[in-house]
């Protein structure tokens, strides 16, 4: 069996993705601690992004010492929307040229199964998406407050896990290969949908955008995050799609709703735009940024064609 301080230091120049199930502060405290100390005792740059909760349990084991040279950064911040974790998570990265060790306590809401779902793609996507980041994630699941099923989920996205008793390789792992099916797979348009066709008029299609958002109801301030999404989209759909296609808009229960529909189907992969595009390249960047301003989305497609579904909070 491999020690603690073994499990902690186990350097590779990649990435590593650890998962942490406990049931108490003491269980927390004895699988935790030893990572971080031996991240800080090798010159890491650490952060920990969890609960306040958490957060004090770990504070107060480190002692005041340790803890300064620990950053506690917001978790909310963090773990605010899938795509824009996996860009956080690159630019903690790219920060310095030590290597980064991360605490995080990710956000599985068992009462939203849109949102929990997009958590645990991310969760199963992180492996290739930061495959050459230099870091260590260690995600922090709490037995006493996380529903037992959605910690059944959560632990098949991490390849290994960490006890008190050190690593091992996690044998329920499951990585997420891209699913096929076809484009109305996802649930129809609720409510009341407005409907543009996709034509080349770029300007013009924008501004058709932004009214339709302002009459489904999305607030000033995120229209210009809508705009920028079906943009790049649709910008996608001219150049590499059918050059066809529809964007429908709607309200639904907290979230405005908008998908872009291309005729062609060559868009399948669910987990698509969580990988940052070739900085020599000057394609791909589309589904990237979509990723980053929108706060869900949902990717399906086949023979009938590819539908990218987002959705922004309201």
């Amino acid at each position: 069996m491999t020690s603690r301080a073994d499990s902690a230091a186990a350097e590779t120049e990649g990435f590593e993705h650890h998962g942490v199930f406990f049931h108490s502060a003491r269980d927390l405290r004895e699988t935790v601690i030893p990572v971080l100390r031996t991240a800080l005792a090798a010159g890491e740059n650490v952060v920990v992004a969890v609960s306040d909760r958490l957060g004090g349990d770990l504070r107060s084991a480190l002692g005041a010492a340790e803890s300064s040279a620990v950053r506690f950064a917001d978790r909310t911040a963090l773990y605010d929307a899938p795509g824009r974790t996996v860009a956080a998570l690159h630019r903690l990265a790219r920060a310095e040229p030590r290597r980064v060790t991360v605490i995080g306590e990710p956000v599985l809401p068992p009462d939203d199964p849109l949102e929990l779902r997009e958590w645990h793609r991310l969760d199963a996507a992180l492996v290739t998406a930061l495959s050459e980041v230099p870091m260590r994630l260690v995600c922090l699941h709490d037995g006493r407050t996380t529903p037992a099923d959605v910690l059944r989920s959560a632990r098949d996205t991490h390849p290994v896990l960490l006890t008190h008793d050190g690593r091992r390789t996690n044998p329920d792992y499951r990585a997420a290969p891209p699913v096929r099916g076809a484009a109305h797979a996802l649930p129809p348009p609720a409510g009341e949908p407005r409907r543009l066709d996709i034509h080349g008029d770029l300007p013009a299609l924008r501004r058709e955008v932004r009214a339709l958002g302002a009459e489904a109801g999305l607030p000033a301030p995120r229209l210009g995050d809508l705009v920028v999404a079906v943009n790049e989209l649709t910008a996608n759909v001219l150049e590499h799609g059918a050059g066809k296609g529809t964007i429908t808009v709607w309200s639904s229960p907290g979230r405005i709703v908008c998908e872009v529909f291309d005729e062609c189907g060559d868009l399948t992969d669910p987990l698509c735009g969580y990988h940052p595009a070739d900085p020599l390249s000057p394609r791909g960047y589309g589904l990237w940024i979509t990723r980053q301003v929108c706060d869900f989305m949902e990717v399906t497609g086949g023979t009938r064609g590819s539908l990218v579904r987002m959705y922004f909070r309201v």
